[in-house]
């Protein structure tokens, strides 16, 4: 049985003027943990100096960091620029993408992507009607393609993460809104989640949300900073392997 510590935080929404608070919060985070997953909304504006930022904190870690974009890094159409200052501080930035780490022996398999926006059962975008409602339908499909492309890749190692910045079930949005659900993430990006059972999913965006949901028996959580009231949510996960590709995830707790 292998413990692996995983910080998490969505939402940290960099900016040039708080780069040593940044610092100090990943130097805390990389003390406690083997690895540190972000879940979007990286930068506050979507600037590539404020990646810069995020950047410099990073270099500076010797743990692996895993990253994901959210709707606050593409604001100013600069995220393709956001992704080469991170993956030049050796981040790895998912889109539509997985990445294997050896972490403390274990293979932690992550598989990476932003989501989109569509709703939930009882009031969710149709794939019906004007060219750019359906557009916006087509993104989120290319996003859940790409969880269930992803999940496939990564399906032998012992443990399996999805990474996301929108929120792929409505348990995790209560709090916020009735009226702004369909903007806060789709349940189709649950769809390959519900299929290929990874062994836990992070994601942000819903600042008022809730922490802890499921989809079936995968554990889902909400680690919008505005949500956990920390700077980073430690995951204690116990991997117990039998062969090379079952596991159990044991004691998921924050500290």
């Amino acid at each position: 049985m292998q413990s692996i510590k995983i910080a998490a935080a969505g939402d940290i929404h960099a900016t040039v003027e708080h780069g040593e608070k940044l610092l100090a919060a990943f130097e805390g985070a990389a003390r406690e943990s083997d690895v540190i997953l972000l879940a979007g909304d990286l930068t506050a504006e979507g600037e590539p100096a404020e990646a810069e930022v995020l950047a410099d904190v990073c270099r500076r870690l010797d743990v692996p960091v895993f990253a994901v974009l959210g709707n606050h890094d593409c604001h100013l159409g600069r995220e393709d620029a956001i992704v080469e200052i991170l993956r030049g501080a050796e981040v790895d930035v998912l889109v539509r993408e997985c990445a294997i780490r050896d972490i403390g022996g274990v293979e932690v398999g992550v598989v990476g992507t932003k989501g989109f926006v569509g709703g939930f059962p009882g009031s969710a975008l149709p794939d019906f009607g004007e060219r750019l409602l359906r557009d916006v339908y087509a993104e989120t499909t290319e996003e859940a393609r790409a969880i269930g492309r992803g999940l496939r890749r990564i399906s032998h190692c012992p443990l399996r993460i999805v990474l996301l910045h929108y929120a792929p079930i409505i348990d995790t949005l209560e709090g916020e809104p009735l009226g702004i659900h369909a903007f806060l993430g789709s349940s189709r990006l649950a769809n390959p989640i519900q299929e290929y059972r990874p062994d836990v999913v992070l994601h942000g965006h819903a600042h008022a949300g809730s922490f802890k949901g499921a989809v079936g028996d995968v554990p889902v959580y909400n680690v919008a900073v505005h949500v956990t009231q920390r700077d980073f949510y430690v995951f204690d996960l116990e991997v117990v392997t039998r062969g090379h590709t079952e596991v159990e995830v044991e004691g998921l707790a924050g500290t």
